[in-house]
Order: C-alpha cells, then structure tokens, then sequence
C-alpha cells in the first residue's frame, strides 16, 4: 500500500528535474494545462482498474501531472497576486491543498461505504473536476513570455545568495509532507486498530479532520511573517509527532485525534511558512524552476517516509514503523531549528525587495 502512495511521489522525481523550468520558458498556463490533463488521464485509468498493476500506472501520471502543475500554479498565485501582501499566495496554496484533501477524504468515504461501484465513483468526481480546471484555464489569459526560450533539462541549482533560506524554507515543506504520508499511508490502518471499524465513510471523516485543520488555520496566515510560521510550525510538528507515536503505542483513539488537530495546524504553519519564504527569495525568472526543485526534494522526502515506514509496518509492527518514523522526522526538525539560528532573517526591506521589483505586486 505505501510503494502505491510512494509511485506519486518516485514520479515527480522524475518529472522535476527534467521539467521544472518549462514553465518560466513557456508559461504558467501551458504547463498547468498539461498537468491538469494528467490528473485527469489518471482518474479514468483508476477508474477502470482491474488490478494493482494499474494502480502504479494511475500513481504515474498523478504524480507527473502534479510534477507539472504545482510548480507552474505556485509561481503563478505569486505573479498573479494583486493583494500587495507578499504571503498571500503561499496562504491559497495552503488553504486550497487542505480544501481539496478534505473534500477527497469525505467523499470518497461516503462513496465506497453507501454507493455502488465502490472504487469507481471518486474517479469520476476527479476527472470531473479535471475537466472543469481545464476550462478555466482555457479562459484564463495567455501568459507565455514575450521571448520564448528553447527548453533543455536543467540542472537544479539555487542562487548562491539564497540557499540556507532555501535550505530552511524546503526543510519546512517536507516536514509538513512527510508527516503528511505517515497520517495518509497508515492513517487508516490506525483507526481500524484503534475502532474495530471496516467503515469507509468514518475512516475518512476521522482523516479529513486533519486537512480540515490545515485548512482553517491557514486561513488566519496571509499576515504572519513567513520565518515566524516556519520557527512555530517545526515546534507543532514535534509535538504533532510525539502525539503520533503515543498513539500508535497506546492505540489510543483520543491521542489520534489530537495528532489530526496538531498535526493539521503544524502542516499549515510549516507548509505556509516554507513556501512564503522561497517566494520572498526567489527570482521571478527562476521562480518556476527553485520552486519544483525545492517540491522535488520534499516530495523525495515524503517518499522515503512513506516506503520506510511501509516497509517497518509489514515486517515489524505498526508501532516500530510510526515510532521510527517520529525519531526520523525529529531529527529534520532539529536541522531546522539549526538552520534558523545560524541563519538570522534579514531586514524587512531586504525580504520585500524581490516582492517590489514585480509589475503584477505578487
């Protein structure tokens, strides 16, 4: 089950760095509307599943299709942004993530407890949604470059100038990721030790009360300083992820809930904050490139975890698998707090100034 959660992520490690500049060569647009169209290829091919085979195939193309759109989509809430609030579009990004994933675990539940054609339904509701994305953009304004560059693989690289801000501001994301694969790859498996429950509906209503969570929280975020979340959401994700391996020792239904509740605002505060800070640091003509490379690293992350701690629940038990996985993540956090104190925030000119030099105020 975790190698299927993990094909997503082995995708966009691939996708990344070969196409992480396509956008800034060829636009925004062109290359969500790639992205988007192979979610919505992925939706059909689960649809029609007959067996586990076509699971990695439909993991595949998620995976490539979010390789492409979610660089391009970020860079472009940044250069879109007519708010004049720099951290405004690292706050859509979040509350829109934790919209969808509440959404999704909901729904689906519903639809495989109380419907028929258990597995079908939610890849229709996606390819829907697919579908309808597609149109907007469609509608929405060409935003190719004036001078078209030509495309070739790029070599990830960071400014030199910005790269423990990068450092900091990745760390932060995967954080928020990886903890992210533990709750979604094992999560459910949890609750059935925990409830004695084969029911879809609640498995999926008890995780969506994390999304739900991060979504809130991120909510009240657009006015924070971005290094503020970051220092704040590391202290929640260790926490978050004491609470977990209590849970998982105990199998304690109440101590569950509070890693939902932790972890969802820890996720918020680290995942806002990480990408409020690149936005502020990054050039607006690498934007599109530092930004898959720092998705691709914490998506690298987020796979490790999900394939190790996986790996330890088949061979071991749940609780060696989600306590490893405690002392691994602890262990980023720690880095992270380092980063943060040999690397001061600089003055609040000098984190504007990248924001100010843009036309379109993002």
């Amino acid at each position: 089950m975790t190698s299927v959660f993990a094909t997503y992520q082995l995708a966009l490690m691939v996708v990344l760095p070969l196409f992480g500049n396509l956008s800034d060569l060829i636009g925004r647009r062109q290359v969500m509307l790639v992205g988007v169209a192979l979610i919505g290829a992925s939706a059909l091919v689960f649809a029609v599943a007959p067996n586990v085979g076509y699971l990695f195939v439909g993991r595949m193309l998620q995976g490539a299709g979010a390789g492409l759109a979610m660089g391009a989509a970020t860079a472009s809430l940044v250069e879109n942004n007519t708010t004049g609030n720099p951290r405004f579009a690292s706050t859509v990004a979040t509350v829109a993530t934790a919209a969808g994933l509440t959404l999704a675990l909901l729904v689906s539940g519903i639809f495989a407890e109380y419907l028929p054609l258990p597995l079908v339904w939610s890849y229709v509701v996606l390819l829907a949604l697919s579908a309808a994305s597609i149109m907007a953009l469609l509608a929405s304004p060409d935003d190719r470059p004036a001078v078209r560059a030509g495309w070739r693989p790029q070599t990830p690289f960071v400014p030199a100038g910005i790269r423990i801000g990068f450092a900091i501001a990745t760390l932060s994301v995967a954080l928020a990721y990886s903890v992210g694969a533990i709750f979604l790859s094992l999560g459910a498996h949890m609750i059935g030790q925990f409830t004695s429950t084969d029911n879809t509906a609640v498995v999926g209503a008890l995780l969506a009360m994390s999304a739900f969570f991060i979504g809130g929280t991120g909510l009240f975020l657009a006015k924070v300083p971005a290094r503020t979340l970051v220092w704040s959401g590391t202290a929640l994700t260790l926490l978050s992820l004491a609470l977990m391996a209590a849970a998982s020792t105990v199998r304690s239904l109440p101590l569950f809930l509070a890693w939902c509740v932790v972890g969802g605002i820890a996720y918020s505060l680290a995942f806002t904050g990480g990408l409020g800070l690149i936005n502020q640091l990054a050039p607006q003509h690498h934007r599109g490139a530092i930004l898959s490379l720092l998705y691709l690293i914490a998506y690298t992350l987020q796979a490790v975890t999900a394939l190790g701690v996986g790996a330890l629940a088949t061979s071991g038990t749940l609780g060696l698998a989600v306590g490893a996985g405690a002392v691994g993540l602890g262990v980023l956090c720690l880095a992270t707090v380092v980063l943060l104190l040999v690397h001061p925030a600089p003055a609040r000119s000098t984190q504007m100034a990248p924001q100010q030099g843009q036309p379109t105020g993002g």
